[in-house]
């Protein structure tokens, strides 16, 4: 955690120690690399350098879902902008990226997990920290 946050931890004087945390109106997607990407990643060169399925994986922040058919729109529509995201942060020639990517597909490259509650334990804002305005 960077020195100037600021973690909103336990509160002794609420009942049970309550944690003070805010819950955002944003649900969690993670992807971790399955075996055809893994084989793409591969192929592409003979480093022998992999992803790391079990290492950390980049965490997107989407919008906020309250049931299964609901959840299975929202990856719909964003399965596309994930997996370019995926691709590109491996290897950033499109040209050498598989052209038909389909929701099928981004299934069988990737593990999905989605999560509706996100909880917010810091209280200074969220930035972007690309340091693009």
């Amino acid at each position: 955690m960077p020195a100037d946050s600021t973690f909103l931890g336990v509160i002794p004087d609420r009942p049970n120690n309550a944690i003070v945390a805010t819950m955002l109106n944003r649900a969690v997607l993670i992807v971790r690399p399955a075996r055809p990407f893994l084989d793409w990643a591969a192929a592409l060169d003979d480093s022998g350098l992999l992803p790391d399925p079990a290492g950390e994986q980049t965490v997107y922040l989407v919008p906020a879902y309250d049931d299964d058919a609901e959840r299975e729109r929202l990856l719909r529509r964003i399965y596309a902008t994930i997996f370019a995201r995926e691709l590109w942060g491996w290897h950033t020639r499109e040209e050498d990226w598989p052209q038909r990517r389909t929701l099928a597909m981004f299934r069988k490259w990737f593990t999905i997990e989605m999560h509706s509650e996100v909880e917010d334990l810091c209280s200074d804002p969220i930035e972007d920290s690309d340091g693009l305005d």
